[in-house]
């Protein structure tokens, strides 16, 4: 008979630890060996009791989830670990797989897909939520320096997305309608060939795109 799969989840917020819980508990195959809150709390359990896969937050205060990655994979290198975020962020990305992660999942993930990375985490099968493979794919196309043609205007209405303002708070900043604001942004993504806010920021910070 195989052996179930010996899971640890490691994340600071209870309700997402409770949703992980029951995503495992509805599959066969799947053994919660643990929970915990923090990076530092995740190389405890994996020094007392190794599971064959962690599911990693990567923003968990103290230790941050790819410090512990790193930690973990040098230790016991037969425990795969799946970074899961929020966030998709070719920064995370880049510094979750750096550490050793075997996949890198956002938290809206399907109950299936994640049932799947972590079976193939085990034979060192890799998966990437499809945000984070076009925003790889992306960054590999795009090279570092490009201006991507954005207008004057174009460069100042990113560099207030990237400080985090919303469209209505752009719209106060320099005192122009919020549709106006919107078509700017409109226009933006589709200059850097990106669907979201949260990828046109990334992008913007790793290309240098506004000082």
């Amino acid at each position: 008979m195989t052996q179930p799969v010996r899971v640890l989840i490691a994340d600071d917020h209870p309700v997402v630890r409770r949703g992980l819980t029951a995503v495992l508990a509805a599959y066969d195959g799947f053994h919660l060996v643990g929970e915990v809150s923090s990076g530092e709390e995740a190389i405890n359990f994996c020094e007392k009791t190794q599971p064959d896969v962690v599911l990693m937050d990567l923003v968990m205060p103290g230790m941050g989830g790819a410090k512990a990655i790193r930690a973990i994979r040098e230790r016991w290198p037969q425990v795969a670990v799946i970074a899961l975020s929020s966030f998709g962020e070719m920064a995370l990305l880049e510094e979750a797989l750096k550490a050793g992660a075997v996949s890198y999942l956002l938290k809206n993930v399907s109950a299936d897909e994640l049932a799947a990375a972590i079976r193939g985490a085990v034979t060192g099968r890799s998966a990437l939520s499809p945000e984070v493979a076009r925003l790889l794919i992306q960054d590999i196309r795009q090279p570092a320096g490009k201006d991507y043609n954005l207008s004057d205007r174009e460069r100042e209405i990113l560099k207030l997305m990237v400080e985090g303002l919303s469209n209505v708070a752009i719209a106060q900043r320099l005192i122009i309608s919020q549709s106006t604001v919107k078509f700017h942004v409109s226009n933006i993504l589709s200059k850097l060939v990106v669907s979201s806010r949260t990828e046109a920021v990334a992008l913007a910070l790793r290309h240098h795109l506004v000082t």
